[in-house]
């Protein structure tokens, strides 16, 4: 590089406070026994390639990707519901143009996947994928079925609580976010160790969804609403990518 060459000035992204999310080694979620490192995590530095891309615009979007009860010929069974919120900074600012993909299991617990096979029924109107885009103010809508609980040998007799996994996508590979959203009331909070594994109860209840009477339509769907905060005093817990119970 000469003198006159400007130098190119590569975005810093503040690291996350360790004790903001689930510890990668949670014993009481068995599977993080052999997914947790066992040697100190080693940060690289950040450049052009990982700074750069995807393409996530409106192009890539199908038009019933939010729609999880309209991919199919039929309905779905379950009680249908909308799922809906912001995706704000640590500041409070919307996001827009974020993509949040979201995945579940159909209304009896069972997800469709090669390797779930508890015998609960596979609804054939229910894949249980969908996504969609932040509008310019951060806004996001689903409508999808209330998933159900399911078995998951983790321990004596253990249960999942409803729930929906989500990830949201930033402007590059390496803002990728990946969490839960689940609903209030949920009786299976108390032994569910992937919920306990937040260890703040604040935390733990900004994972939880409201329910959003305003937002419900007239004899047709409940709603829910579920705000995500990406960093602060007040983010929503996130999981690391490989825990997708």
């Amino acid at each position: 590089m000469n003198e006159t060459t400007p130098a190119l000035l590569l975005p810093d992204y503040r690291r996350d406070d360790v004790e903001a999310h689930p510890p990668l080694l949670s014993p009481g979620y068995k599977s993080t026994v052999s997914r947790a490192p066992s040697q100190p995590l080693i940060y690289l530095p950040q450049r052009l390639t990982e700074i750069t891309g995807p393409l996530l615009g409106e192009g890539r979007l199908g038009e019933l990707d939010h729609d999880l009860t309209r991919q199919h010929d039929g309905e779905p069974q379950g009680q249908r519901i909308i799922v809906h919120g912001r995706v704000l900074d640590g500041d409070g600012r919307a996001v827009p143009h974020t993509l949040v993909e979201i995945w579940q299991a159909n209304a009896a617990g069972r997800y469709r996947h090669a390797v779930d096979n508890w015998p609960a029924p596979l609804d054939p109107h229910f894949t249980g994928v969908g996504r969609a885009l932040t509008d310019d103010q951060g806004r996001y809508e689903f409508v999808t079925v209330q998933p159900g609980a399911y078995p998951w040998r983790n321990h004596d007799n253990a249960w999942r609580p409803a729930h929906i996994h989500f990830s949201l996508f930033g402007r590059a590979f390496t803002q990728r976010l990946v969490t839960q959203m689940y609903f209030p009331g949920d009786p299976l909070f108390s032994q569910d160790p992937i919920f306990n594994s937040v260890r703040d109860p604040q935390a733990r209840e900004r994972m939880v969804a409201r329910y959003d009477h305003t937002a419900t339509r007239p004899e047709w769907a409940l709603a829910y609403r579920f705000d995500i905060v990406l960093r602060g005093r007040e983010a929503t817990p996130f999981e690391d990518e490989d825990d997708d119970e």
